[in-house]
């Protein structure tokens, strides 16, 4: 369904001020916007691009598109009608604005913004930002050409204009499928492998059951007498070393009275080494001065050296005690190392002892297994009823289980085959190698129509090949900017055509900014306006210049833009 844009206004939009801008979208067939560089004619696209996609047409971060003057109400509006419903998408910023209107009712804006956002282009539009810088607006300022974008984005671009992105969604959606049915494949299989190995199981006791009572008797009692054995065999270790624990704990009765007798010595030793330093000082005294340092008389020889003689008796007195200590905490400290090492063994021992004790109970538990089934084979006890009805239940689980198996493969083989034919390499390929010799054909026309004489070709790959009249062979990027805008156009023209064959991306709106100003000569410039006059009616060309003033005739309507005071405004609308 054609999407017609009828009318956009806006305003505090970039060098717009608080006034509408208000341009009729579909009134003429081709429209001159006319306007020294800053005068705001370039406008329309980032207004085009904020009330459709909420992007900057040049890329600018969002808030940079609010009027830096006054700072608040950047408001867009745009009018537009697919078949008998007309819509009306308001958006703005300061404050934040986002309304979808049809035939004048506002829709349901639950969701959150960006789910609005994507319902806008998938239900209403159906084109993204991406498809509509193709077929809507060919410019400079942050265009990005066909030709230089990668293969991904090309076929991205080429499918939504053939109407075959559905199949990338049903692709998505087979893929979902898949996942889903590994999973349940997955779990089928648990459930097989664990229904499969209980049945093994219960066959595994009822042959058990069918053995001979003598020989199972004889297998059970062969079974306790090994782990009698073993029983005994934990048991009278941890008994063994039980009494190891015991007599290594009795060796080291004296670790407390050790520690006490370490600490005190060591109280005592602290105490008589300060006497010994206040002895050496009091010597050191005698030995350094001659006169008192406090009433300043001199000091008898023979007192001084009685006083050093007697510091000397008690230093050596002091030094004797501590040696004396020394030596006996140094037996202490030893013996210490001995307790510790004992100590360390007991603990070793102990683990050991609680190993051996957990293993006999394990031991003793499997014993009053062993005597249990003992007694059971004794008695002669089969498969009870309820074991019996167990077991067929577990047969009609294993065949519901096994059928469900094989529906989910043969359904396995019918996602694959989906598979297969949704991948790019599939049902797309063949029907873009069916479209490409036309897309090819209309580039070639348009191309021919701007006189530039050269065959151009895109493979399934969304390659080009480009050959000169002399089969020469080139790339986009060998040609000079005006031939690489002659491709851009005749490309565009091109997605144009098959949108509308398509009835995908058709619409009424063609912008082209700036487009004469330095890429196209004058004969293509002569060749371009023969293209607009070989579209439809119904297609509304919009053409931004500041150097159109030579080719203002050749437009139905002219629109003057002029900035003042700051702001841009139209001067005069000569449609």
């Amino acid at each position: 369904m054609k999407v017609i844009f009828e009318r956009i206004r806006w305003k505090n939009l970039l060098s717009t001020g608080n006034v509408w801008t208000d341009i009729l979208l579909n009134k003429d067939q081709t429209t001159l916007f006319l306007g020294k560089n800053g005068a705001g004619k370039s406008t329309l696209l980032d207004a085009l691009s904020f009330v459709l996609f909420n992007k900057s047409f040049r890329g600018l971060p969002l808030p940079l598109l609010i009027n830096s003057i006054n700072e608040k109400e950047c408001i867009v509006e745009i009018e537009f009608v697919i078949g008998s419903k007309k819509f009306k998408i308001e958006r703005g910023m300061k404050p934040d604005i986002f309304n979808i209107y049809e035939n004048g009712v506002l829709l349901n804006k639950d969701a959150a913004k960006k789910d609005y956002q994507r319902y806008l282009e998938t239900h209403i539009l159906k084109f993204n930002h991406k498809a509509c810088m193709q077929i809507v607006i060919l410019g400079k300022a942050s265009f990005e050409p066909f030709m230089k974008l990668d293969a991904a984005d090309r076929r991205a671009i080429i499918e939504d204009l053939l109407d075959i992105e559905i199949f990338s969604s049903m692709n998505d959606i087979v893929k979902s499928k898949v996942k889903d049915l590994k999973i349940q494949i997955d779990d089928n299989k648990i459930k097989l492998d664990s229904t499969s190995s209980k049945i093994d199981l219960q066959k595994k006791y009822v042959e058990e059951a069918k053995k001979s009572s003598t020989e199972l008797i004889e297998a059970k009692k062969s079974q306790l007498l090994d782990e009698e054995v073993s029983l005994t065999n934990f048991m009278s270790q941890a008994v063994l070393k039980e009494q190891d624990v015991a007599t290594w704990e009795y060796m080291i009765q004296d670790e407390q009275k050790v520690t006490d007798e370490l600490k005190k010595l060591q109280n005592y030793y602290n105490r008589i080494d300060l006497k010994k330093a206040a002895q050496e000082k009091v010597r050191e005294f005698y030995v350094s001065k001659s006169s008192c340092p406090t009433c300043h008389q001199d000091i008898q020889h023979d007192f001084k050296d009685q006083k050093i003689l007697d510091a000397d008796r008690e230093i050596k007195s002091y030094k004797d005690a501590l040696d004396q200590m020394d030596e006996r905490m140094d037996k202490l400290s030893f013996r210490l190392e001995e307790i510790k090492v004992v100590k360390n063994r007991i603990n070793h021992h102990k683990s050991e002892i609680t190993t051996l004790n957990a293993s006999a109970t394990q031991v003793e538990k499997h014993m009053k297994v062993l005597e249990a089934e003992l007694e059971a084979i004794r008695n002669k006890k089969v498969l009870s009823d309820d074991m019996l009805e167990v077991s067929a239940n577990l047969l009609k689980d294993l065949e519901f289980i096994t059928n469900e198996r094989k529906e989910l493969t043969e359904l396995k083989k019918y996602y694959d085959v989906a598979a297969t034919l949704l991948k790019d390499t599939g049902i797309k390929t063949k029907i873009i190698k069916q479209y490409l010799p036309v897309i090819n054909k209309m580039i070639n026309k348009y191309l021919s129509s701007m006189d530039s004489f050269v065959n151009f070709e895109l493979d399934e790959e969304f390659k080009e090949t480009i050959k000169s009249r002399h089969r020469d062979n080139f790339r986009y990027e060998n040609f000079s900017e005006g031939e690489k805008m002659k491709i851009d156009l005749a490309l565009l023209f091109t997605w144009r055509d098959i949108a509308r064959l398509k009835n995908s991306m058709s619409t009424n709106l063609l912008v082209l900014d700036e487009i004469f100003d330095s890429s196209l000569d004058s004969e293509a410039t002569e060749a371009f306006f023969q293209l607009l006059e070989l579209l439809k009616d119904n297609t509304n060309v919009f053409v931004i210049s500041p150097k159109g003033e030579p080719m203002a005739d050749k437009f139905k309507n002219v629109v003057r833009f002029e900035k003042n005071k700051g702001f841009s405004s139209i001067l005069n609308n000569e449609g």
